[in-house]
């Protein structure tokens, strides 16, 4: 049994009584070391010269800048992009969320109905037709997948009913006359009058000063007539009072010459 218990502990594992343990920094083996004498001679032959060129590149013509064409379809769409934006009074750019190509088509119908029209452009051909026009500060509206609402009248009132009923389609801003308007901006311009009634009450506002002014300067003078004219009446009353005429009081007698005498 002892036996069997010794190598029982054999088996499990013994250790020695005295263990030795090093202390002490590791070695350290990345010290630099200069290059061997013979391999630096070696590096030295092997490296890579470039060859010079025969003629020196002063003598040589200059390189020719290549310019890309741009393809006819590309010129296509810019001239189209140019010709929206210079007949068109009435610029808006919305944005475009997918949709149906029957809500598309009762979009652009409605829209067809005031006088305007639907626009699809690319931002590639949209953004340097307008970096170089007046127009350039419409350029961060046009951020992922947009369409441009052009007409050649104002008809903001009309456009903004139209999209009030296609969620699909967001208003970003306009340029109206030139004029680079909001979302906010263009909705205050939908509440002003049209252009006839603001010209009607100009017209009105302007012809009443001059009736006012007229009417105080004829003042003075139609009351002066109006006295004269009553002068005049009074003047005509009094002589039909005079002596001779019927119905007049008699006129005193004048003194006598004899009583001049006494």
């Amino acid at each position: 049994m002892a036996a069997l218990s010794g190598g029982g502990l054999w088996r499990r594992g013994w250790l020695p009584a005295l263990q030795l343990v090093r202390h002490g920094s590791k070695a350290v083996t990345r010290h630099w070391k200069a290059m061997h004498f013979q391999r630096q001679k070696l590096m030295a032959i092997t490296e890579y010269l470039a060859p010079k060129p025969r003629i020196p590149e002063r003598c040589l013509p200059t390189k020719k800048e290549v310019v890309e064409e741009d393809d006819g379809y590309v010129r296509l769409l810019r001239r189209q992009v140019v010709e929206a934006f210079r007949d068109n009074r009435m610029i808006v750019v919305c944005q475009y969320n997918p949709m149906s190509n029957e809500d598309v088509l009762l979009t652009r119908h409605y829209l067809r109905k005031h006088n305007i029209e639907v626009k699809f452009f690319l931002n590639e051909i949209v953004r340097p037709v307008l970096s170089q026009s007046k127009y350039k500060n419409l350029l961060p509206l046009f951020v992922g997948r947009n369409i441009v609402l052009v007409s050649p009248e104002a008809k903001a009132k009309e456009m903004l009913r139209v999209l009030k009923g296609v969620p699909q389609i967001n208003l970003l801003g306009a340029c109206i006359d030139d004029t680079i308007l909001s979302k906010k901006g263009v909705e205050d311009f939908a509440k002003l009058p049209s252009l006839e009634a603001s010209q009607g009450q100009t017209v009105g506002a302007l012809a009443l000063l001059p009736s006012q002014t007229c009417s105080l300067l004829q003042r003075g003078s139609v009351r002066l007539a109006a006295l004269l004219d009553e002068y005049i009446r009074q003047l005509q009353a009094g002589a039909e009072a005079t002596p001779g005429s019927p119905g007049g009081s008699p006129a005193k007698p004048e003194p006598s010459q004899s009583s001049e005498a006494h």
